[in-house]
C-alpha cells in the first residue's frame, strides 16, 4: 500500500522523425484520423532529430498541464486530450476496472513537458515525433505494454510511424472503428546497414498551409489524389516493401522520387493549389537527377513532405562525393558554413567532368539549405531512466 502513497510518479522518452517514402496525404475520418491510402516511412535516427517528452501524474496537481519547447501550451488541445483519453482507457481496462493498490491513481491531474530539438511545423514531422514520445511517456507512467500505435495515430496519424524504428508500414486498415489501422515495422533498423539519410533543411518557417487543412482540401477537390489513393499507391506500397526486402537502392531511390513527386502534384491538383517547394526545394531535385544521370543510374533520392525540406537517401560510398556537391552547389560562405554542420563525412574530391555536368553556379539562389545529418535508419521511442533528463523537477513544473 506504500506506491499508492507516492506523490509523483514521473516517466521520460525520446522518440524518433519519420520520413514517409510512400505518402500519406488524405484521411478519410478526420476524427479517428483515418488515412485513405496505406503509406511507408524510415525513421530517422534520434541522434540527430528526436522529441523528449516528460510525463509525471500527482494527487497534488489542481489540473492537467502542457509545455512544449519550455512555454505552456493548451493542454485542451482536441488531439493531447484523444491521447490521454485513450491512454487512460486502455490503463482502466487493463486493470479490470479496479484500482491496483501499487497502480498510479487515474484520477490524477497529469503535467507534460516536451521538448523538440528541430523547428516545429517546418515539415520535419514534429507531430508524429511529439506524439508518439507522448504516448510513450503516458505508457510508461501507467505501465502499459501493448501495441500502442494506434493511440498514438488518434494524436497524429504519422505519428504512428514513430512508434517503431526502422521501416514501417501504416496500414490503412478497413474498420470504420479504426482498430485496423496501426503501424508494423516492415523491416528493423539494422536491415540495411548500408543506407544513409540526410534532411536538408531548406527553410525552418512554418508552411504556407498546415498538413491537416491542406490534406481535407485535397482530398475534397482532387481527382489525381483519389486516383492516387485507390490505384497507384497499393501497386507502390507492394513495389516498395520489395525493393527493402532485397536492399535494391536503385529501385527504392526511383520509387520514394516518384511519390515524392506525385504526392506534390496532389497538392498541385487541389483547389486552390498548395504550393509546398520553394526554388531551392527544386534545385535540389534537379541537383539529383543530374548527379545520377552523370553516373548513369540512381546514387542518390530525395523526397519531400509537406513543407521545402528535402530528405536525401543514398549508399554510404556516395555520401561524401555528394555532399561535395552540395557544397559547391550552395556555397558554405552564404550561411555562415550552417550548411555543413555535424556532417561526419570527409571532403571528397570531384572530377572536372562531373563539376560540369553537375554543379550550376547557384547564382542568387534564395535561402540555402543547412543538413541535419541523420546517418542511419533509427530505432523506436527510447525510455531514458536518468533522472537528471527529465524535463519536469520534483515539484512537478519545468
Amino acid at each position: 500500500a506504500m506506491a499508492a502513497e507516492r506523490t509523483l510518479a514521473m516517466a521520460t522518452c525520446t522518440a524518433p522523425v519519420n520520413i514517409a517514402v510512400i505518402k500519406y496525404w488524405g484521411k478519410r475520418d478526420t476524427d479517428l484520423i483515418l488515412p485513405i491510402n496505406s503509406s511507408l516511412s524510415v525513421t530517422l535516427h534520434q541522434d540527430q532529430l528526436k522529441t523528449t517528452t516528460t510525463a509525471a501524474a500527482s494527487r497534488d496537481f489542481t489540473e492537467d498541464r502542457l509545455w512544449l519547447n519550455g512555454k505552456e501550451a493548451d493542454v485542451g488541445h482536441p488531439r493531447v486530450q484523444a491521447c490521454l483519453r485513450e491512454v487512460r482507457r486502455l490503463a482502466r481496462k487493463r486493470r479490470g476496472g479496479g484500482e491496483d493498490a501499487a497502480a498510479l491513481s487515474l484520477s490524477y491531474k497529469i503535467h507534460i513537458a516536451s521538448e523538440n530539438d528541430f523547428p516545429t511545423a517546418a515539415g520535419l514531422a514534429s507531430s508524429a515525433a511529439g506524439y508518439a514520445c507522448l504516448v510513450s511517456a503516458l505508457a510508461r507512467l501507467y505501465g502499459l505494454e501493448e501495441e500502442l500505435s494506434e493511440v498514438a495515430r488518434r494524436g497524429s496519424g504519422s505519428a504512428c510511424r514513430s512508434m517503431f524504428g526502422g521501416f514501417v508500414q501504416w496500414q490503412r486498415g478497413e474498420r470504420p472503428d479504426g482498430t485496423d489501422s496501426l503501424a508494423l515495422q516492415v523491416a528493423p533498423e539494422t536491415h540495411w546497414p548500408e543506407l544513409r539519410l540526410h534532411s536538408l533543411v531548406v527553410s525552418g518557417e512554418k508552411k504556407p498551409v498546415g498538413s491537416t487543412a491542406g490534406m481535407q482540401t485535397s482530398v475534397e477537390t482532387s481527382p489525381l489524389l483519389k486516383h492516387r489513393a485507390e490505384v497507384v499507391v497499393p501497386e507502390r506500397l507492394a513495389q516498395m516493401m520489395q525493393h527493402i526486402q532485397d536492399r535494391d537502392f536503385e529501385g527504392f531511390g526511383q520509387l520514394a522520387m516518384r511519390d515524392s513527386n506525385q504526392f506534390h502534384a496532389t497538392c498541385l491538383d487541389t483547389f486552390p493549389p498548395i504550393f509546398y517547394l520553394t526554388d531551392v526545394s527544386r534545385h535540389i531535385i534537379a541537383l539529383a537527377h543530374r548527379y545520377n544521370a552523370h553516373h548513369g543510374h540512381t546514387k542518390v533520392a530525395y523526397t519531400f513532405d509537406a513543407g521545402p525540406n528535402a530528405v536525401i537517401f543514398a549508399l554510404a560510398d556516395a555520401v561524401a562525393e555528394f555532399v561535395e556537391v552540395l557544397r559547391r552547389s550552395f556555397p558554405p560562405a552564404t550561411n555562415g558554413d550552417q550548411f555543413v554542420r555535424g556532417l561526419p563525412v570527409g571532403s571528397a574530391a570531384l572530377s572536372p567532368e562531373l563539376v560540369a555536368a553537375v554543379v550550376t553556379e547557384p547564382g542568387g539562389l534564395p535561402g540555402v539549405p543547412n543538413p541535419c545529418p541523420a546517418p542511419q535508419p533509427g530505432p523506436g521511442p527510447q525510455l531514458v531512466d536518468d533522472p537528471s533528463q527529465h524535463l519536469l523537477g520534483a515539484d512537478g513544473l519545468p
